[in-house]
């Protein structure tokens, strides 16, 4: 799959949104012998086809989670009705409508209130990690996609998993929205500098950037993993970690999910935490994809032996949120 230029960069940032948007789907998890359900082709060569018709497909959802905020009384009662299906878009397509409705000022009146009624907030579930990461993206819809501006509508949220999950969904919406509205490219992406805007945002940020980011750069440097996995080397810590974690996440989606070509990118990291944080990137990608272990432990049992206790233990970890 030959990826080049800004096309590459939005073919890969589809198809790492795809990727991402497990995390933002239905909780219901499967266990090692459950059906996934359907996937798009494994053949490289057909398969960005797949994921274009996903994306498409997403944007309905979108303005079927718009319409169900006019249908339902909340955005607890319009979740009840949603699933992962294309992207996880018809939650973000909820929260998009009440900020939409509701408008910056009165959004930001009380922030949390609009994910308050959301299951599992208290133990964090990922139904309630989806709430609060789709106000990132609904926010960027009513400050006309200004990272900076929406990034500061975050803080107005309580707590800081909240403040964090908000921040995580503007950014993945700055790479969504690069190239994605009638040629409209977003001004926080630059070329000569692949891991912009992270170099630029504030500490407190830096984190839930370097953890999207990646895909941009990856498009960028016409899918070179090695080239990126020397970017993130110049990263500081603590922020390096993230970045090789988003590169696993990379690894694993642009590997359609599956495990050799999955492990063979992460080996291309030159030490062990590069390696180290490839795998727990990528192991968190299948789970979230599959919302199954069974893919998840075979890439565990597929990585190198001084791997496998930090595949497992993430796998163990995040089984738990569903």
């Amino acid at each position: 799959m030959k990826l080049t230029g800004r096309t590459g960069a939005l073919a890969i940032c589809l198809l790492v949104v795809v990727a991402a948007a497990g995390l933002l789907g239905s909780h219901v998890f499967r266990t090692a012998r459950a059906s996934a359900g359907l996937r798009c082709p494994q053949d490289p060569g057909v398969a960005l086809g797949c994921y274009e018709m996903q994306r498409l497909c997403h944007a309905i959802t979108h303005a079927i989670g718009q319409a169900a905020v006019r249908k339902y009384s909340g955005v607890a009662e319009a979740f009840r009705y949603g699933d992962n299906t294309c992207g996880s878009g018809y939650y973000h397509g909820v929260l998009q409508g009440v900020a939409l409705t509701l408008g910056r000022t009165r959004l930001l009146s009380d922030l949390d209130a609009v994910c308050a009624g959301v299951p599992g907030k208290e133990r964090k579930s990922l139904d309630y990690f989806n709430c609060v990461h789709g106000l990132g993206h609904a926010i960027m819809a009513v400050t006309d996609d200004d990272l900076f501006e929406a990034l500061r509508d975050c803080d107005g949220l309580t707590g800081p998993m909240e403040q964090n999950a908000c921040a995580n969904g503007v950014f993945m919406e700055n790479l969504i929205v690069d190239g994605a509205h009638g040629g409209h490219y977003s001004k926080y992406l630059k070329p000569s500098e692949p891991l912009y805007p992270c170099s630029a945002v504030g500490e407190k940020y830096k984190t839930e950037c370097f953890d999207m980011q990646t895909s941009y750069a990856l498009g960028v440097e016409r899918g070179d993993f090695a080239k990126v996995f020397a970017l993130c080397a110049d990263v500081g810590v603590p922020y390096r970690a993230a970045c090789y974690q988003s590169l696993g996440r990379d690894a694993a989606t642009i590997s359609l999910n599956q495990v050799p070509g999955t492990v063979a990118r992460c080996a291309l990291g030159t030490d062990r935490e590069q390696q180290a944080n490839c795998v727990v990137g990528a192991v968190l990608d299948f789970v979230y994809y599959y919302h199954s272990d069974g893919q998840a432990n075979q890439l565990c049992a597929a990585v190198d032996a001084a791997l496998q206790d930090v595949c497992r233990s993430t796998t163990a970890k995040v089984v738990g949120l569903f």
